[in-house]
């Protein structure tokens, strides 16, 4: 859903966009990978990102589990999505307490805390894709009523709130 929002946001700059999410048959809480292009050209590739120019982990449980140098280089900035400071060695790193946001505005589905729209905030801000305003706008093709509502508050209070 983050990559698909800030896809939306890029378009509605003039950019050219593309949201690619890779996933099985896992049950909520697996590792989800999800991929973003973001060009002021028309996008011939469509395939699973090998170079990227910024990491979001959307839980710093995964941080556990994975080798981000695999996923990156150690120039490539990585976001995370926890209440401290992740220890990284040689990475520029940024983070966000999306959950804490998520659960403060009631985004919760079966206990899970929905932090998709304010690490779409976080990542939009971090890595340059789209401004404020643009992800505001986003969110109205995915969202109504009282969930507009408090995923527009999740993206305003995420935007203020990364931190390095």
């Amino acid at each position: 859903m983050a990559s698909r929002i800030l896809a939306s946001a890029a378009v509605l700059e003039g950019l050219w966009a593309q949201a690619i999410p890779e996933f099985g048959p896992e049950r909520r809480g697996a590792i989800v990978k999800s991929y973003l292009r973001v060009s002021d050209a028309p996008i011939a590739r469509h395939s699973s990102v090998r170079r990227p120019e910024g990491v979001a982990v959307f839980s710093s449980k995964i941080l556990e589990l994975i080798d981000i140098s695999k996923l990156a280089p150690g120039s490539v900035p990585v976001l995370v999505n926890a209440a401290k400071k992740p220890e990284l060695v040689d990475r520029d790193v940024y983070y966000i307490d999306a959950t804490s946001i998520a659960l403060k505005l009631g985004l919760v589905i079966a206990g899970w805390p929905l932090v998709n729209t304010a690490m779409a905030s976080a990542m939009a801000r971090v890595f340059g894709i789209a401004g404020l305003e643009s992800i505001v706008r986003a969110l109205g093709e995915y969202f109504r009523g009282k969930l507009l509502e408090a995923n527009t508050e999740a993206v305003r209070i995420a935007w203020d709130s990364v931190m390095r």
